[in-house]
């Protein structure tokens, strides 16, 4: 299972938490602290995979990252999870944030949070993985984009139904 799923630039600073068990906000704050001394030190030739021991909820959680220029995607997981597929996850999620932002920078998580989660929401849902199709899920957020900008147009100031 998927504990959580974490962004942050080289800085350390965190650009999303998501935790899919409960977490405090001091014990989310400390796993981003503990996630980024442990990726950020290692090599950019190391393996992306890393033990991190008793890190998340359960005792045998594991660190999958992958670094794009000034952020780290980093997924911690249970034993039970496949590194290949967690590596080609975030692999997935980076090209739908690319081709949803033209080029995704570090801004566009800050400015657009919230269409930073509803993608991660339409690839992984309660710690598990619903869908790795990029197209698929390109899809799925052109047409949630269509009927927002279709609602918008129904309710914008100055027309009448």
């Amino acid at each position: 299972m998927i504990q959580s799923v974490l962004i942050f630039n080289t800085g350390g600073k965190a650009r999303l938490i998501k935790t899919y068990t409960y977490m405090s906000e001091e014990e989310e704050q400390k796993l981003v602290r503990e996630c980024f001394q442990l990726v950020s030190k290692r090599s950019m030739t190391a393996c992306n995979f890393l033990e991190a021991g008793s890190l998340g909820v359960s005792g045998d959680t594991k660190l999958i990252y992958r670094n794009f220029a000034t952020l780290f995607f980093v997924f911690a997981v249970d034993s039970s999870e496949s590194e290949l597929a967690i590596i080609d996850l975030i692999q997935v999620f980076v090209e739908v944030l690319d081709r949803v932002f033209k080029n995704v920078c570090e801004l566009d998580i800050v400015f657009h949070i919230e269409k930073v989660h509803h993608i991660l929401d339409e690839i992984v849902m309660g710690g598990l993985m619903l869908e790795a199709r990029l197209e698929e899920i390109l899809a799925t957020i052109e047409a949630q984009d269509k009927a927002l900008s279709a609602e918008r147009s129904i309710f914008s100031p100055g027309k009448t139904p």
